[in-house]
């Protein structure tokens, strides 16, 4: 696992236009699968599923 292929939380806020604080909260909602190794990341795949999963269509 490379951690350079994921993305922090607050790279991740920045592009789904949420606070830091709600992305950990859907992160210990487990709505946002990620991984802790000292801080929260996210692989850029899972965020697309969670974005896919609050889509409408």
């Amino acid at each position: 696992m490379d951690l350079r292929d994921y993305l922090t939380v607050p790279e991740v806020a920045k592009r789904i236009n949420l606070t830091e604080e709600r992305v950990r909260e859907l992160i210990n909602l487990k709505q946002i699968k990620a991984v802790k190794i000292k801080r929260w990341y996210i692989h850029p795949k899972d965020l697309e599923e969670f974005i896919k999963s609050r889509s409408n269509r």
